[in-house]
Formats: C-alpha cells, sequence, structure tokens
C-alpha cells in the first residue's frame, strides 16, 4: 500500500481538486491519500470524507491546528502502522503537481529518501514574486551549509520514504512542530547514512487561501538549524 499523507487546514477548496489529480496519475496503483486535518473551521474534513466515496480516502482528525511537523509524523506514524510499502508527503495547495508522483514511484526504488526538487534541471518554481525566491534560495543555503546537507532543495515538502528510513531516523521522536521539520528530517537521515535522491518538480503557488509561512516559522526555522549543527 502507498500511502500519501496530506497535511490540511483550511484547503476546502483546494482539495477537491487536488484528491481527483492523485487518483488519475495513480491510476493502476494500491494506494490511500491520508488527510491529516487540524480541524480546519473552513470543513476541509468533511470534505475529504465525500471525496471518500469515490476515491481512496482516510481522514485523520486532530482536535485543532498542532503544526505542520506534528501533522506529518501523525501521518507518518499511520502509514506504518497498516504496513505501508512508501509514504509520501505533499501540500494540499496545489502547489504540488499530482502527475510527479509516478516520477518518485520510479526514483525510491534504489534510494531510502526522493526530494522533488525545484532546483535542479527540470524542476522550477511558477508564480512567485523575486522575495519569495531570494528568501528560498537563502533558507536552502542556510540549511545546506550549516547541516552539509547534499540535497538541492531541502526545504520541499514533497517527498518520498521507505518504511526503512522513516524507522532508521526515529521520526516519531521529532518534536518540531514546524516547516524546519523537514531539514531535521534530512539532517537525520545524513547521520543514519540513508541514500535521498531527487527527481525534478515544478512548484506552483497556492491557488486558493493564503501561505501559513510567517515571520515566526521562518525565525523558527533558522534556530531549529544552529540547535541541529551545534548542540545536538
Amino acid at each position: 500500500m502507498i500511502f500519501i499523507v496530506v497535511p490540511t487546514y483550511n484547503e476546502a477548496k483546494n482539495i477537491k481538486t487536488l484528491i481527483p489529480g492523485i487518483h488519475q496519475a495513480m491510476q493502476g496503483r494500491t494506494y490511500t491519500v491520508l488527510v491529516v486535518d487540524d480541524n480546519s473551521p473552513d470543513g476541509t474534513a468533511a470534505i475529504a470524507d465525500q471525496l471518500s466515496k469515490q476515491f481512496p480516502v482516510e481522514v485523520l482528525r486532530r482536535p485543532k491546528k498542532l503544526g505542520l511537523g506534528t501533522a506529518y509524523l501523525a501521518g507518518f506514524m499511520h502509514a506504518l502502522k497498516h504496513d505501508a510499502e512508501v509514504v509520501f508527503s505533499m501540500d494540499a495547495d496545489l502547489s504540488h503537481d499530482p502527475a510527479a508522483l509516478p516520477s518518485f514511484l520510479n526514483a525510491i526504488k534504489g534510494q531510502d529518501v526522493v526530494v522533488g526538487s525545484r532546483y535542479i534541471p527540470g524542476g522550477g518554481i511558477r508564480n512567485w514574486a523575486w522575495h519569495r525566491r531570494m528568501t528560498s534560495k537563502m533558507g536552502n543555503l542556510l540549511a545546506r551549509t550549516l547541516l552539509g546537507l547534499t540535497p538541492h532543495d531541502v526545504t520541499t515538502g514533497y517527498r518520498c520514504y521507505t518504511p526503512h528510513a522513516l524507522k532508521t531516523i526515529n521520526a516519531a521522536s521529532i518534536r518540531n512542530n514546524g516547516y524546519a521539520f523537514l531539514e531535521e528530517i534530512l539532517y537525520r537521515c545524513k547521520r543514519n547514512n540513508l541514500s535521498v535522491g531527487e527527481v525534478p518538480i515544478i512548484y506552483t503557488e497556492r491557488r486558493e487561501g493564503k501561505s501559513k509561512l510567517g515571520k515566526a516559522e521562518i525565525l523558527k526555522f533558522i534556530l531549529t538549524l544552529f540547535r541541529l549543527r551545534f548542540f545536538q
């Protein structure tokens, strides 16, 4: 079984497009979209429940907004408990194109983790202002420099993991609940000598709703990188 973990908070409009898109990309494969919803006021979980009548969707409801990192972890642990063969993570805001899913599945056959990269040949970004591009590139440069990470795009959440990788890095013990969770996973992969591959993706700015990455998250991201580098 392939699990695709999709954390959501107020993604009602986007989820209606995302799930059929995943289904089209995954034709002929056994999979489950695991929607991890943090009690979205816009009824995202209820819409996902409706979609589950037509597509292989499960909804994991959480009582309140608890952070992106813990949402991923809840999804990963659920997938491992149900004997997942591979586990994806992807955003619900349509920035991650479901059409790329088969390329991950091809690449994961020879890797422990596969990262969807915007910064390798074939990858790219659409509809981003210059300051968003600069923030992303600086964040990647800082993370790669401080932590010695080799993937070109270490801040992307579009990834594919083997169960072996998630168990080896003891993902359940990660306490970071923000965006820096993504870098901590790759840092643990490095420390455990796990192989990390990359496939190109085209990242598209969200169509509906607002970005959840604010100044507080950026500060937390930077502090986490220094903690990992110098205090762990």
